[in-house]
């Protein structure tokens, strides 16, 4: 739990900062984390440990070029969604999706892929109406405005695909 802790202070400065040397310090931090919180011994901390370590990667695959941590931040959350069921865990789950969904989006513009951009909207979508449903109205907001931003994302793909050459 030190570990989880320093990894969130980590990643706390590092968002604060314009660098990415604490929230590479995060990243190294929660990655120690997993050594300890497995997902046999608790595998409710070892999601959110998924977690955190999904959305420090997000940010720092935000602020570098490439799509490397951004797929990382991926496969984080998806690692998380296999303890963090929808029907057991509500809104962690949908916490996790969206967040998925928000990398997904932000791989989907460096790649110019409509695929995955509109896999990204459908998480961001389910994770807002999760949110709205659990009366999360500031969660709920946060993906409402990141909804705009992958809808905007898959017209504009689509435009661009319509485009002739």
């Amino acid at each position: 739990m030190t570990q989880m802790n320093l990894g969130n202070a980590l990643q706390r400065l590092g968002e604060r900062e314009s660098g990415t040397d604490k929230l590479n310090e995060a990243v190294a931090a929660y990655r120690e984390t997993l050594k300890e919180i497995t997902r046999d011994r608790a595998p409710l901390q070892w999601a959110m440990t998924q977690m955190n370590l999904g959305n420090a990667l997000q940010t720092l695959g935000e602020r570098e070029s490439g799509t490397g941590k951004l797929n990382e931040a991926v496969a984080a959350y998806r690692e998380a969604l296999k303890e963090y069921a929808r029907d057991r865990v509500p809104l962690e789950w949908a916490r996790t999706t969206g967040n998925q969904g928000v990398a997904l989006m932000r791989l989907a513009e460096r790649q110019k892929n409509a695929q995955t951009a509109a896999t990204a909207l459908r998480q961001i979508d389910a994770a807002r109406e999760v949110m709205r449903a659990g009366g999360h109205a500031p969660d709920a907001a946060y993906y409402e405005s990141r909804l705009l931003e992958a809808r905007a994302l898959v017209d504009g793909l689509k435009t661009s695909a319509r485009k002739p050459k």
